[in-house]
């Protein structure tokens, strides 16, 4: 699982209709390269993110954009629009290398060996890849056949990001997911012997879980050797069927046991707590996940899928139609985008500080300047009233949230809201 931050300091204005007006998005937004009040000494690096918007099954949780597959899905048409979109953005991108790409969804292997062969040709034909690039593919248990997944190694993914979830049957069967217990583990056979990188999702504070099954499954996951482990409370989400039925969850100091007992798991067996949900054995952190989290730059093509994207004097964002189908239809007329906008000064401090802040060991204070085209100096009154309250650390070199800062991260994060 991925959580890209969402920009939540703003509702950003919708441009569909002026990009329709000048020609497509790809005119609309170059519109945003004539000069303005940012300074962006250099453009910071710059990801791909691909969403494939259908699941076997909605789980209970999920807010992402996700569809369940009503028999089958149109693969080879989906397909022609992840090309279409991708080339529509190309002038957008002129130049760049793409260092990660993180095929999220919804359930991306449901993809046939031949539609995931595809894809990724596809990528490759249109956009320069960085030597050492990192290829995820997320991919559910319920999922897994051997052969394919030799395949989707073979086309050129190298890491798995797999939604285990938990390994216990009866907890699985509670959040709605396809698959058990003996599937998961399966999973992770199949997983190690194809890929020498990969991460397994898990969340805690289930409903009904106790303190000592939380423990299992973060020990099983950990038995299980993944270079990399991603551990989510779970949170009821709004417009989802746990928000409307609420089940009956750990108390929060339940919760905070859970979550002190996977630090002291994690750091004994090895893995670098470096972000507020993600652990890592040495040079095995998510350069995908890093990227958003240093505010770098992102490219989605697909239903639903956003992008950030910076130019020497303005940083913009953008949302593809969510619906699959109003996607593709969209895209058949050369306009998938549905909101397009520009980051405006007064949000970039606080988008920068939402994202940076969930770092475990914080950022160099240059970066702020690097990703934002600002000085430091613009948010210094929040950084003055967070240190001065314990939750933030700062010298000349760098800056991190305190033990406390980490406990309390929203209301830190918030501090920089109005900035």
């Amino acid at each position: 699982m991925i959580i890209p931050i969402k920009p939540v300091s703003v509702n950003l204005p919708s441009l569909s209709g002026q990009s329709a007006q000048q020609g497509g998005p790809a005119q609309a937004a170059l519109a945003f390269l004539k000069p303005g009040s940012l300074q962006l000494s250099a453009l910071p690096p710059l990801s791909l993110y691909v969403h494939f918007p259908w699941c076997v099954k909605k789980c209970p949780y999920c807010d992402f954009n996700s569809h369940e597959v009503k028999g089958s899905f149109p693969e080879d048409s989906y397909l022609d629009a992840l090309r279409a979109d991708l080339e529509s953005a190309l002038p957008l991108i002129w130049g760049r290398k793409i260092y990660s790409v993180f095929i999220g969804g919804g359930t991306p292997s449901l993809l046939s060996a031949a539609g995931l062969d595809r894809l990724l040709s596809d990528i490759r034909t249109l956009l320069p890849l960085d030597i050492d690039i990192e290829i995820t593919m997320e991919a559910n248990p319920g999922t897994f056949e051997a052969e394919k997944f030799k395949s989707y190694r073979a086309s050129g993914i190298n890491r798995l990001s797999i939604g285990i979830q938990s390994f216990n049957t009866a907890h699985l069967a509670a959040l709605g997911r396809i698959h058990d217990g003996d599937q998961a583990r399966k999973a992770v056979e199949i997983a190690h012997a194809n890929f020498d990188n990969f991460n397994l999702d898990l969340m805690y504070a289930l409903p009904s879980q106790s303190v000592e099954e939380a423990r299992r499954d973060i020990r099983t996951a950990i038995d299980c050797a993944p270079p990399h482990l991603s551990l989510y409370h779970l949170t009821l989400e709004p417009n989802t069927l746990f928000a409307k039925y609420p089940p009956q969850v750990p108390d929060d100091d339940a919760s905070a046991d859970m979550q002190d007992m996977i630090t002291e798991l994690t750091g004994a067996a090895g893995y670098q707590h470096y972000e507020v949900s993600a652990y890592a054995r040495p040079k095995r952190q998510a350069r995908h996940n890093l990227n958003y989290w240093q505010f770098g730059d992102y490219l989605g093509i697909g239903a639903g899928a956003h992008s950030k994207l910076s130019f020497p004097h303005r940083i913009v964002r953008q949302a593809r139609h969510k619906h699959p189908q109003t996607y593709m239809e969209k895209m058949r007329t050369g306009n998938a985008i549905q909101e397009e906008g520009e980051i405006g000064r007064d949000a970039l401090g606080f988008e920068f500080m939402l994202n940076a802040l969930r770092l475990e060991d914080g950022f160099p204070v240059n970066l702020f300047n690097e990703r934002t085209g600002m000085s430091i100096n613009a948010i210094d009154a929040a950084l003055n009233d967070a240190e001065k309250k314990g939750l933030l650390y700062r010298d000349h070199a760098i800056i991190r949230p305190t033990e406390l800062g980490r406990r309390f991260l929203n209301d830190l994060q918030e501090m920089f809201l109005f900035e």
